[in-house]
């Protein structure tokens, strides 16, 4: 028997006609899901090489709600999958084995602001933009911003640890995230964390943040906000290599100069971004770094005349700055779009998620475009440069099983390379059913072990988003599995 086939018998025959009832009498009929055709829509997220309908999907609209459900779902011993957008790139959310996908998608009220305390509490399916959106005239704005932002939800943030271009002086996820109401496999409500900036203890909050719903279905989350700045500069620097780019991004934090993002885009994603929004990228350079600044207004202009400086000490050809917010807010659309944009060179695509020391960037494009060269993928190149979380876009056609095949081995082989030169395989994306075989690289057995224990105090059978993070279980089902062949 195949892991994939142990992992489907796990499940089989316990979403019972019974069961599926005593969920619509939960959650009401329309909102519980079972025929084939209604729950493909949940068989994968924005990881798409793999998919595996579930058995049931149910959209509970409240935390009494999900912890009805997952009672429920406890005494039947049924999987269970948390799930928010489906934006996830390493298949978070993917249904391995069936199960129950728990859907979060109506509880989507932004329940209080505080701006006094600056903090607002917000339900798991509330979109991210939408916190900023609620806020942003009176001053504040919500700092985690996926390039998905409007479209993903704060409990998937908080489950992946989601970060975004302004990670590199603000942070990720867990910098503001104060606590989480969260629902135990067992269905009872448990708060951790709360409202107040400091808690003595252990950090519990900060241990499931990342946890990829593996140790409870987040159904609330209080949120810091964050004062807006004074003022911006956004800078378009433009190189003819690669690695001019790379040494600017290094020497600018040398120099003690923090900005809030520094992105950097290659030829082949310059050209489909300027395709796709004409915003004047040229279409000839190796390179271009968007490099922007916030603060207080006293003092900025000075910094971009010294970042400008490094860029051209660095061999930048050409150096723009925004002239105004309208210019701003395109050069940032163009960036935050620039996965949509290689829809127009690529049928499929897949996007890769690590980590290096900001002085390898250098080294691993090398890599991914050897890489590239050797399987014959063709790689884009599109990421947060400042602090060296790389986003390599291998470019395929996915109803070809041998690109397929391709474009899998050239994923490992990038992610090993992260690894060999001392980062990680997850910036931001998390590990999901994509990244568990690399887990093991990266820790030894005592360290899986004392994760795998932590998550059993939670999660005691392991029902919650099997097959998930780690390389092995003993619980539902199998994590290592075949590498799955193109969809029909």
């Amino acid at each position: 028997m195949s892991s994939q086939q142990g992992a489907a018998s796990a499940t089989q025959g316990r979403v019972t006609p019974r069961l599926v009832e005593e969920l619509r009498r939960v959650v009401g009929e329309e909102n519980v899901f079972v025929e084939p055709s209604e729950v493909l829509a949940w068989e994968c997220d924005g990881y798409t090489l793999e998919r595996h309908p579930p058995e049931a999907v149910v959209l509970p609209a409240s935390t009494e709600e999900v912890s009805r459900v997952m009672r429920l779902l406890h005494q039947a011993q049924v999987p269970v999958i948390p799930r928010g957008a489906g934006t996830s790139l390493s298949g978070a959310t993917v249904p391995v084995g069936g199960g129950v996908v728990v859907s979060l998608s109506r509880m989507n009220r932004i329940l209080k602001i505080d701006l006094e305390n600056r903090r607002a509490v917000v339900e798991a399916g509330v979109v991210n933009l939408w916190v900023t959106r609620a806020v942003e005239n009176d001053g504040f704005f919500f700092a985690p911003d996926p390039s998905s932002q409007g479209a993903c939800t704060i409990g998937g943030n908080v489950a992946t640890n989601s970060g975004g271009p302004h990670t590199l002086k603000y942070g990720v996820t867990i910098n503001h995230i104060l606590g989480v109401e969260m629902v135990l496999a067992d269905g009872t409500v448990v708060e951790l964390g709360g409202d107040v900036e400091e808690r003595p203890g252990y950090d519990l909050a900060g241990f499931v943040i990342g946890s990829e719903g593996t140790l409870g279905i987040v159904t609330k989350a209080v949120v810091r906000l964050t004062r807006a700045p004074q003022t911006y500069r956004t800078l378009l620097a433009v190189f003819d290599t690669i690695d001019a780019a790379t040494r600017t991004v290094s020497e600018v934090i040398r120099q003690g100069i923090i900005p809030a993002a520094v992105e950097m885009m290659d030829n082949l994603i310059i050209q489909a971004v300027e395709e796709a929004f004409h915003f004047g990228f040229p279409k000839d350079a190796a390179a271009v770094l968007i490099i922007e600044l916030d603060g207080l207004q006293a003092g900025i202009d000075e910094l971009s005349r010294r970042v400008q400086a490094i860029c051209a000490q660095e061999g930048a050809r050409e150096i723009r700055a925004a002239r105004d917010e309208k210019e701003r807010q395109e050069l940032w659309k163009a960036r935050k779009r620039a996965f949509g944009a290689i829809g127009r060179i690529s049928p499929s695509y897949v996007t890769q998620d690590g980590v290096v020391p900001r002085t390898k960037l250098p080294d691993i494009l090398r890599i991914i475009a050897e890489v590239g060269r050797r399987h014959g993928i063709p790689i884009a190149n599109v990421f947060h440069a400042g602090d060296g979380n790389i986003h390599p876009i291998l470019l395929f056609d996915d109803q070809n099983p041998d690109e397929v095949e391709r474009v899998l081995a050239a994923s490992d082989e990038i992610l090993t390379a992260c690894i060999e030169l001392g980062g990680s395989v997850t910036g931001e994306h998390g590990i999901g059913i994509e990244k568990v075989k690399h887990v093991a690289a990266m820790y030894t057995q005592d360290d899986l072990d004392v994760m795998t224990g932590l998550r059993e105090v939670f999660d005691p059978g392991r029902r919650l988003n099997p097959g998930k993070i780690f390389p092995s279980s003993k619980g539902c089902i199998e994590v290592k599995r075949p590498r799955p062949k193109a969809s029909a």
